[in-house]
């Protein structure tokens, strides 16, 4: 089996040949260009809700660390944390729930951004089939947080 040489700009019997790399305009937007994207989104998505919910454990243990719990008295679920304004003011005055409650959202919107992601980038190939997909799988999944509020 021979082995294929690689392209050497600098070697002078290469002067002649092209780059064997093509062109890319910026209309032409592949399977592989979205498949790219999508994995950066879920890269990003997951790394940031790991780092948000470090910072948030690191200021909860800075707080509360030193704390002895009660195992008397059920507290559950602090109110701050229960809605999306109680988590942002919590964010805001720093505290340690608030942020891991952050970072948990981010975590569970990370593949439903990637599904939004998917029916756009369908889209843009004028795939309209699995764009329709798309948006029975994403409606379903809206339909589905909704109504875990309504029961």
């Amino acid at each position: 089996m021979a082995l294929q040489e690689k392209y050497n700009p600098h070697n002078p019997a290469n002067r002649e040949q092209k780059s064997p790399a093509p062109s890319r305009k910026l209309k032409s937007f592949k399977d592989g260009d979205m498949q790219v994207i999508i994995g950066w989104i879920l890269r990003i998505g997951v790394v940031t809700s790991m780092v948000i919910v470090f910072i948030g454990g690191v200021l909860f243990i800075f707080r509360h660390g030193h704390s002895i719990p009660d195992y008397r008295h059920f507290n559950g679920v602090p109110d701050f944390i229960r809605t999306p304004g109680g988590i942002i003011n919590g964010i805001l005055t720093f505290k340690g729930q608030a942020i891991i409650q952050a970072g948990i959202v981010l975590l569970i919107a990370t593949p439903i951004i990637r599904v939004a992601f998917s029916a756009i980038g369908f889209l843009i190939e004028k795939d309209y089939l699995y764009t329709a997909i798309t948006l029975v799988v994403l409606l379903i999944i809206v339909a589905s947080m909704l109504g875990g509020h309504i029961g």
